[in-house]
């Protein structure tokens, strides 16, 4: 038999009031209640007592000491981090630029490749540094900054960026990397590595961010053109260059240019007027490989020049203006490059993304997908014929870096004044602001803003010449700018290094592919150590 127990009945608000009051009668209800009440009176005077303690040291007191913050002194998180990925992503491309250089250059010239690379890196690093970053990007005058120097005295973000200051120095390191690296492509294969040393000193220390800085230095004279009490103030409009077209590209392009003709072509170097053709690139599996990097690490270079992850469509529309343009120069430069010699040419293709990028980099922000395509397009024409330009005249550039960089950094930089498509004004730490729209010519805004880009690239360009020719003159009158006849004749990897970078191969004219039936075009023997002949001829 089942116990059944029924529910609990409620009581009515009058029944629960009625025994309280019964309750209340007996004294030992009373002293239980008092202290009932008094000790959840202490428990809650004690949580006060604590959230006002708190609230005193951890806030109000702060606040007070630091009325003085402003909001340029806040780091904004998400966009530190963000300009740090954006920095790896860019220093990366020295991997790029040291695999592309060492493919299309000779196999006895590589390891000076890989040498000149990373050291100009690691010169860069302590050069910006000391100097450079504050040459570029400190507050001065139009022409250059005078504070910040070995990063003394820096404020905690860069501007109103929000960005760490330091996150935004290893950013602008990676591109002044970029900017001495391009200048190597053009001289190899007879530059000597102390000459090397010294010009580097000048494209990494002063000409590329003294020049530099007259365009993205807060105060610098082209980037506040047209402003009132500016320089030209009647133009009304400002130089433009995104991420780099001009400050970067055509600054190293040019210097490239320099060196190259006070260099003089490499020996044996017999151009197409006088019956010859350019040297063959020793290994295009690893150019073409370096320039696929460059590639990825062009996702750095520009969507990172926002410096805000905040700017959500920017980075976006950034990114995909960048693959475009590459995409539709690759293809232009290898239909162009196919209608002269017939041929599908891997070194133009890869040449012709490469200007892509270069031209995409000033108008990336402001250009519409279809735009980019469009300059993309023309860059890939365009370096092709700044190839075969460069061969006319003589002038021995192994790695294509004068028609990429220099002549495709300027086309880029024009571009802008004619396909801005009138939508987007400026990026911003927390939102674009898009207050004051480019416009180009193609899109009805007239010529103003192709009038300020042409100008603005004319000065950079005119004066990164002048100055690079002036520095490689002097630098070749120390003797060592180029290596002696015997030194490039034996090669540059033994002479300069003592050390082959295939040291287990024989490379030279013998090898050519079995099913190659017609006469193989003459090539130079590569320059082999003595042990290395002394084992081919016992048959090791």
């Amino acid at each position: 038999m089942r116990v059944m127990r029924g529910q609990p009945t409620k009581l009515s608000l009058s029944a629960k009031l009625s025994r309280l009051s019964g309750r209340m009668r007996d004294s030992e209800w009373r002293r239980y209640g008092t202290l009932l009440l008094a000790g959840k009176g202490i428990g809650i005077g004690l949580v006060l007592l604590i959230v006002a303690f708190s609230s005193g040291l951890l806030g109000t007191r702060v606040l007070a000491a630091e009325t003085g913050v402003k909001a340029a002194d806040i780091v904004n998180p998400i966009n530190t981090v963000w300009t740090l990925i954006a920095a790896f992503l860019v220093f990366g491309m020295q991997v790029g630029f040291t695999m592309l250089e060492a493919g299309f250059s000779r196999a006895r010239e590589t390891v000076n490749v890989l040498m000149e690379c990373i050291v100009d890196t690691c010169l860069c690093g302590l050069l910006f540094y000391a100097f450079g970053f504050a040459f570029m990007f400190s507050h001065g005058n139009g022409f250059i900054g005078y504070h910040w120097f070995f990063l003394k005295d820096a404020p905690t973000t860069y501007e109103a960026t929000g960005v760490a200051f330091m996150a935004f120095w290893l950013f602008q390191f990676a591109f002044a990397d970029t900017c001495s690296t391009i200048t190597s492509g053009a001289m190899v294969g007879r530059t000597g590595f102390v000459g090397d040393l010294l010009y580097s000193v000048a494209v990494s220390g002063f000409i590329y961010p003294i020049i530099g800085h007259w365009a993205w230095g807060p105060d610098g004279f082209l980037a506040l053109m047209g402003s009132p009490g500016q320089f030209l103030p009647g133009l009304g409009m400002g130089f433009h260059d995104f991420a780099g077209s001009t400050v970067v590209h055509t600054i190293g392009g040019f210097i490239a240019l320099a060196g190259a003709i006070v260099l003089g072509p490499r020996l044996g170097r017999k151009f197409k007027r006088d019956g010859g053709a350019p040297m063959l690139p020793h290994d295009l599996v690893i150019a073409s490989s370096g320039g696929l990097i460059l590639w990825f690490g062009w996702y750095g270079f520009n969507p990172g020049s926002t410096l805000s992850a905040m700017d959500f469509e920017g980075i976006g529309r950034v990114a995909t203006n960048t693959t475009l343009a590459a995409c539709a120069a690759g293809l232009t430069a290898m239909a162009y490059a196919y209608i002269g010699s017939k041929k599908w040419d891997v070194g133009f293709t890869v040449n012709g993304f490469l200007a892509g990028l270069v031209a995409i980099t000033c108008p990336c922000y402001w250009v519409s997908a279809t735009g980019s395509i469009l300059l993309g397009g023309v860059a890939g024409v365009l370096v092709v014929l700044g190839v075969e330009l460069l061969e006319w005249i003589r002038i021995d550039d192994p790695i294509g870096a004068v028609p990429v960089h220099g002549l495709c950094g300027i086309w880029g930089t024009l571009s802008l004044g004619l396909f801005a498509c009138g939508k987007y004004g400026a990026t911003g730490p927390l939102a674009p602001d898009n207050s004051a729209v480019l416009k180009g010519l193609f899109y009805g805004g007239g010529t103003q803003v192709l009038k300020a880009q042409a100008l603005g690239s004319l000065i950079i360009t005119v004066c990164t010449f002048s100055v690079a020719l002036a520095v490689m003159y002097l630098v070749n009158a120390t003797g060592t700018l180029r290596v002696s006849k015997e030194g490039e004749l034996y090669g540059l990897d033994l002479h300069e290094h003592g050390i082959s970078a295939y040291p287990e191969y024989v490379i030279s004219s013998l090898s050519r592919p079995s099913g190659v039936t017609a006469p193989a075009p003459a090539l130079e023997v590569e320059p082999m150590p003595i042990h290395t002949v002394s084992r081919v001829a016992s048959g090791d």
